[in-house]
């Protein structure tokens, strides 16, 4: 789930909607309503959270330090003003990384992956790989073929490609996916994605890659001798110039 911070509520509606049709849950919060929600938050809820996307708002410069207390999400900002100061700023305020607008949604979703990976160092990369996620809206590669994947599918996916070895709950899976704010759909929902998931995964490997343990969850299990790779395009691949006659909108409106 992202979480845009910005006191435009039309900047917020665009970023929401724009994450929402790739796929990626978010909500949009004024910096006051933010700061109410953060305070409270519980761990799980934080958990669920895979960045911050820091808007214009009067507390910019004091929230950054405030979030990383609570959480280690990538805090990515996001400038209209193209000045060294400005942008230096921001990156003293405790900011992982400044972009500036208008940009392309597919740019921030693989900045934000940057940054998860290098926290957590880099994944063994072989030659040969069974399963290759992109966390930028690319379809996945599957024993070195691509796979269309619904959007959910796709998210549950890239979430159990960045928790791998790990069980994960459905709950997990569900705020991963839906958000935690999400009140229309019922967690049971998990179930029928996963197992539509496993089964497509099972027909391209041949092996069952997801093992479901009732009481516990879910774990991508790949055997011995195969290995995850998460690779990481480079960013002229990712769609970084905005245009405007683009399938995927603008995150962040000219203008705005």
């Amino acid at each position: 789930m992202y979480i845009i911070v910005d006191d435009r509520e039309s900047v917020t509606n665009s970023y929401v909607g724009a994450l929402v049709r790739e796929g990626v849950s978010s909500i949009g919060f004024t910096s006051g309503e933010f700061w109410d929600w953060l305070q409270s938050a519980s761990e799980a809820d934080l958990a669920a959270v895979d960045a911050f996307l820091l808007g214009d708002c009067d507390a910019r410069g004091s929230l950054p330090r405030a979030m990383r207390k609570r959480s280690a999400a990538p805090i990515i900002a996001m400038s209209g003003q193209k000045m060294l100061k400005n942008t230096l700023e921001l990156f003293e305020s405790g900011v992982d990384d400044v972009v500036h607008v208008p940009i392309h949604l597919r740019e921030i979703l693989a900045r934000t992956a940057a940054i998860a990976r290098r926290r957590v160092g880099d994944l063994p990369r072989p030659c040969e790989t069974r399963i290759q996620v992109f966390f930028n809206g690319r379809d996945p590669e599957i024993a070195g073929h691509a796979l269309t994947l619904p959007r959910r599918e796709l998210r549950i996916l890239e979430y159990m490609v960045a928790n791998h070895g790990k069980w994960i709950t459905k709950t997990q899976i569900f705020n991963a996916v839906y958000g935690i704010f999400e009140s229309t759909f019922d967690e049971s929902v998990i179930e029928s994605h996963v197992s539509k998931l496993r089964k497509k995964l099972r027909d391209r490997l041949g092996f069952d890659a997801i093992v479901a343990r009732r009481y516990v969850g879910y774990r991508l299990n790949i055997p011995a001798g195969e290995t995850i790779d998460v690779p990481m395009q480079e960013l002229d691949e990712v769609g970084i110039l905005l245009n405007r006659t683009h399938t995927a909108p603008a995150a962040y409106p000219a203008g705005n």
